[in-house]
């Protein structure tokens, strides 16, 4: 059901931000060592008066999940706005982050890096570098005569995602089944466990750069989703705004890749989630993608680290999640919403 009414809109957007707080806080009680949202405001308030306070749980609040819970945020917004971004973009439903191929390249960056026993930095650095390559070729293989077309830029995404993958694939061959193989495996299916303060100001500030560029541009997608005739008549430069939504995209995409792997559904499944509450409109589907991918990365990690013993990989966990719920969302929209 597609709400109209713009002030019903405003206050579901307004909800969907508000959320993200709530859900983080009573997230950060929730694991092995369980606290209540009285001990964490309490410990937030002894870390800013300077009081010693519950040690352990300090410990357990800012060096554990304080930071996997930041970055879920981070992650969550990003790929769902950049999901929501490029839907509008191509005026197609099936449009996710990795369109372009942009995380199948950020994820054969992180390969080579761990392969050469880079450091965690450094293996964000090359995923976001080879993240940025795998775009670059994309859109120099759909230029044609000095033109690129909307169907050319998907075709090139198509072909670099093969390629990279492809790569990985062989780069996973020659790994060491031991020692590196292992790890690059893990890394793969992605996880938030090896975050750090460190990590989160190298690879969060490349996220919020892009989320403000397509947030600042949202109304624009409206136009750049007609054929370009039309948007060319209301007197709008085609190829400048498409440039500045794949680079900004891009660079989210790359970003979230490069600090935790590769998550998929999230791109795809929130979208439509807000594209099924405010219809086709980007300028209150952007936002509301942002609200509610985060507040649902931050669910999906706490339950990836709580669930058992042992750490489930993101991917697994989003796929088995998203995959019925979209399934459910199909059979009540009646099909796609573009």
């Amino acid at each position: 059901m597609v709400i109209n009414n713009k002030k019903l809109q405003n206050t579901i957007i307004s909800f969907a931000f508000l959320l993200v707080p709530v859900v983080a806080l009573i997230c950060l009680g929730v694991g092995r060592y369980s606290l209540s949202p009285w001990q964490i405001l309490k410990s937030f308030g002894d870390a800013i008066s300077g009081n010693t306070g519950d040690m352990m749980a300090k410990t357990v609040i800012f060096k554990v999940r304080l930071p996997r819970i930041l970055l879920a945020i981070a992650i969550g917004a990003g790929l769902s706005c950049s999901g929501a971004a490029f839907q509008g973009l191509f005026s197609n439903p099936l449009a996710t982050p990795d369109t372009l191929g942009v995380a199948s390249g950020a994820s054969f960056g992180a390969v080579i890096a761990m392969m050469l026993h880079w450091n965690l930095i450094g293996i964000q650095l090359c995923a976001l570098v080879w993240g940025l390559v795998s775009c670059f070729i994309t859109y120099s293989i759909s230029r044609i005569r000095g033109k690129s077309s909307v169907i050319m830029i998907v075709l090139g995404g198509m072909v670099v995602s093969s390629l990279f993958q492809a790569l990985v694939s062989l780069m996973k061959y020659m790994a060491d089944p031991e020692d590196e193989l292992p790890s690059i495996t893990y890394w793969l299916m992605g996880s938030l466990s090896s975050v750090t303060y460190r990590s989160l100001l190298f690879g969060v500030p490349c996220i919020l750069a892009g989320l403000v560029m397509i947030y600042a541009l949202r109304w624009r997608l409206n136009i750049l989703s007609l054929n370009e005739d039309e948007a060319r008549s209301m007197g709008m430069n085609i190829k400048f705004l498409r440039l500045l939504i794949i680079i900004a995209s891009s660079l989210i995409t790359a970003s979230c890749v490069s600090m935790c792997g590769q998550v998929g559904w999230v791109g795809l499944l929130i979208p439509h989630i807000s594209r099924m509450l405010m219809g086709s409109n980007n300028r209150t589907v952007v936002p509301l993608s942002i609200g509610f991918g985060a507040s649902f990365m931050v669910i999906i990690d706490t339950f990836a680290r709580s669930a058992s013993s042992a750490e489930i990989p993101l991917s697994i966990l989003t796929a088995v999640i998203g995959a019925p719920f979209f399934i459910g969302l199909l059979r009540k929209s009646g099909g796609l919403s573009a």
